[in-house]
C-alpha cells in the first residue's frame, strides 16, 4: 500500500477518529472533519504531482492478493481517464464540508458519513479489480442514502428509499455481468480472475470471446444498465430530482459533482474495452438515450417551479452530453465526454451550493417567493450569474469546451454515418444547448430580477466573506477550464486514445493495460517499443478522424451496411 491507498482511506480514519470525540463538541468535530477532507485533497494533488501524462498505462499501482482462489485482489491505480476524477472528489468534498457548517442536527453522524461516502467515492474512481470496484460502488449508496434519509427535507424517506433501490436494482446487473466475465477469463485461460487488466488484455487478444461471443451484448447491457441508472440517463432517472431535491446541500453538490460521474467513467472503464465487438451496432441505442435526455430534461426543467428541481432536471439534460461525446466514439468527442464530466461536477455543483446558500437564509426553493435580490445581494447574483453561464456554456468557461468538443464528435460520426447514426442525432442534441439557455437565463431572472415586494427578500444581506472565498475555487476552475482547457485535457489524451483503440481496433491491433511496450506515439498510433535502434514500430494508425472510408471499413467489419455509400473511384 502506498499514496494511492493513503489517499483513499485517509477520509475513513478521519471519520474513525471523529467517533471519539464527545458529540457535544462540535467546533472540533466540524474542523476534524473539513481539516480531514483538506489532507485528503492534498493527498490527491501528490498523486496528480506524480503522475505521468506520457502513457496510457495504469500508474501507481498496489496489488495486494485478497481471495486468491477466485481471483480476486486488493489492487488500486489511475490513468489519465480516473486522474481528475481523484482530484475533482477531494476538491467537492472539501466545498462541501465547508458548507456543512451550517449543519447543527446530529453533527457528528454527519461528518462521519460525508468523509466515509469519500472514501467510497475514491475506491471507484481507483479500482483495478471488479470485485473491489463493485464492493466500492456499492457502499457509497449507504452513506448517501443517510444523507438523504436523516438530513433531507420533507419527502426525504421517500426519495432516500428511491435512490437507494434504482441504484441498487442497476448494479445487480453488473455483478453478474462481472461474475460472467471472470468465467469466461477461466475458460480463456483456466484461471478465474476479476483483474480488470487481465481480463482487458483477454479481450484484446480475442481469447476471452471466443467461448461466449453469443454473450457479449447480453453482457454488455447487464454492465450498461448499472451505469445508465447511475448517469442516470432517460429513461432511468426518475430517481434523481427527488434525490437532489430531498437531499441536504452538501449532499446534492457531491450527486451531482462526482456521485453520476461514476455512470460515465463506467462506461469508458468497462464498456468500451471490454465489448469491442458489439459496441458499434449499440452505439445508435445509447446515442439515441442520450439525445432524449438532453431535450427531455431540458424541457422539463423549464417548467419546474422550484429551483432546485430545475438543476436537478439540467444534471440529466448535461450527462446527456457526456454520453454523447463518449458513444460517438470519435477521438474529439470522447476527449469532450471526458472533459464535460469534470464541467458539469464544477459547474452544476457550484449552482447547488449557491441554492443551498440562499436557501439558509430564506428556507425557501419556489421562484414565486424570489424576485429583485440582485440589488440585496450584488456579489452573490454576480457569482450565480458567472456559474450559470458555465452552464449555459458560454464561450470563455469550461462548459462551453466539453460541450463543443462532445457535440463536435456527434457530428463528426453521424455526419460519415458510422455505426448507422445520421445527423439528425447531432441536429437535436444541439436544440438541447438553445434550450439550456432558455431555462437557465429564465432561472436567473426569476430570481434577480422584476420587482422586489417580499419584505423576507428586503431584509437579505450579502453573503459572508467565507462563502465568498468558498465559491471562489470555484469560479475559478470555471474561467480556468475556459481559457487554459489543455490543463485539463492533457493528462487525458492518451488514456482517451487507447479506450477508443479498445473499442474499435479489431483483434490484434488493441491496445491492452498489461503490455507494457504498447504505447500511444506522440501522432496517436499505437505503437510498440522495440528497445533497438529501432525504437518504435507502428501497431495501428491512430484514425483520430472518420471518414466515409474509415465507416464502411468498420461496416464490414461488423458485417453491416454501411450508412453513407460511398462514391466509385475515378479511374
Amino acid at each position: 500500500m502506498g499514496l494511492l491507498s493513503l489517499t483513499v482511506f485517509l477520509p475513513v480514519i478521519g471519520a474513525a477518529l471523529l467517533a471519539f470525540l464527545p458529540d457535544s463538541n462540535l467546533k472540533a468535530i466540524r474542523y476534524g472533519a473539513l481539516g480531514t477532507a483538506v489532507a485528503t485533497f492534498l493527498a490527491s494533488l501528490f498523486v496528480y504531482a506524480k503522475f505521468d501524462s506520457n502513457t496510457y498505462h495504469f500508474q501507481m499501482v498496489e496489488h495486494i492478493p485478497w481471495i486468491e482462489r477466485l481471483g480476486i485482489s486488493y489492487k488500486m491505480g489511475v490513468d489519465g481517464i480516473s486522474i481528475w476524477l481523484l482530484v475533482l472528489t477531494t476538491f467537492l468534498t472539501v466545498i462541501s464540508l465547508w458548507f456543512s457548517f451550517y449543519v447543527d442536527k446530529r453533527v457528528k453522524p454527519y461528518m462521519i458519513a460525508m468523509l466515509i461516502l469519500e472514501t467510497a467515492m475514491l475506491g471507484v474512481f481507483t479500482s483495478l479489480d471488479m470485485i473491489l470496484f463493485y464492493t466500492f460502488f456499492e457502499a457509497s449508496l449507504v452513506p448517501m442514502w443517510l444523507l438523504i434519509s436523516i438530513w433531507g427535507g420533507e419527502r426525504r424517506t421517500y426519495a432516500g428509499l428511491k435512490f437507494f433501490i434504482y441504484t441498487f436494482a442497476g448494479s445487480i446487473f453488473m455483478l453478474l455481468g462481472m461474475i460472467t466475465m471472470a468465467y469466461l477469463n477461466s475458460k480463456a485461460t483456466g484461471n478465474w480472475s476479476f483483474d480488470i487488466i487481465e481480463v482487458q488484455a483477454n479481450v484484446a487478444n480475442g481469447s476471452l470471446w471466443q467461448a461466449g461471443m453469443h454473450l457479449q451484448a447480453w453482457l454488455f447491457w447487464a454492465f450498461s444498465v448499472a451505469f445508465l441508472v447511475k448517469c442516470p440517463a432517460f429513461p432511468f432517472h426518475t430517481w434523481l430530482p427527488d434525490a437532489h431535491v430531498e437531499a441536504p446541500t452538501a449532499g446534492s453538490v457531491i450527486l451531482a459533482g462526482v456521485l453520476l460521474k461514476m455512470g460515465t467513467y463506467g462506461f469508458l472503464r468497462f464498456v468500451l474495452p471490454f465489448f469491442p465487438d458489439v459496441l458499434p451496432q449499440m452505439v445508435p441505442y445509447i446515442m439515441g438515450l442520450a439525445v432524449v435526455g438532453i431535450l427531455y430534461g431540458a424541457i422539463v426543467a423549464a417548467v419546474q417551479p422550484d429551483v432546485k428541481k430545475l438543476v436537478a432536471y439540467s444534471s440529466v439534460a448535461h450527462m446527456g452530453f457526456v454520453l454523447l461525446g463518449i458513444f460517438s466514439l470519435s477521438y474529439t468527442g470522447l476527449l469532450g465526454g471526458a472533459m464535460q464530466q469534470l464541467n458539469h461536477g464544477i459547474s452544476t455543483g457550484a449552482l447547488f451550493l449557491l441554492i443551498g446558500l440562499i436557501y439558509e437564509r430564506r428556507h425557501t426553493r419556489m421562484f414565486s417567493d424570489y424576485g429583485g435580490i440582485k440589488a440585496q445581494m450584488p456579489i452573490y447574483a454576480a457569482i450565480f450569474l458567472i456559474v450559470m453561464l458555465s452552464s449555459v456554456g458560454l464561450p470563455g468557461t469550461n462548459g462551453f469546451i466539453g460541450e463543443f468538443m462532445a457535440m463536435i464528435g456527434a457530428f463528426e460520426a453521424s455526419y460519415n454515418g458510422m455505426f448507422g447514426l445520421n445527423v439528425a442525432y447531432a441536429v437535436l442534441a444541439g436544440i438541447g444547448v438553445i434550450l439550456a439557455a432558455v431555462y437557465l437565463l429564465w432561472m436567473f431572472q426569476k430570481m434577480f430580477y422584476g420587482p422586489n415586494n417580499n419584505p423576507e427578500n428586503q431584509r437579505l444581506k450579502d453573503i459572508k466573506p467565507w462563502e465568498i472565498a468558498m465559491c471562489a475555487p470555484l469560479v475559478i476552475l470555471i474561467f480556468w477550464g475556459g481559457f487554459y482547457p489543455n490543463t485539463f485535457l492533457k493528462p487525458m489524451e492518451k488514456s482517451i486514445a487507447a479506450t477508443r483503440m479498445m473499442a474499435l481496433n479489431p483483434v490484434g491491433q488493441r491496445p491492452n493495460w498489461k503490455d507494457a511496450q504498447l504505447e500511444i506515439g506522440d501522432n496517436g498510433n499505437l505503437v510498440r517499443n522495440t528497445g533497438d535502434q529501432r525504437g518504435q514500430e507502428t501497431v495501428a494508425p491512430a484514425n483520430l478522424h472518420f471518414t466515409p472510408a474509415y465507416a464502411a471499413e468498420v461496416a464490414t467489419r461488423m458485417k453491416v451496411a454501411p450508412a453513407i455509400a460511398l462514391p466509385e473511384e475515378t479511374p
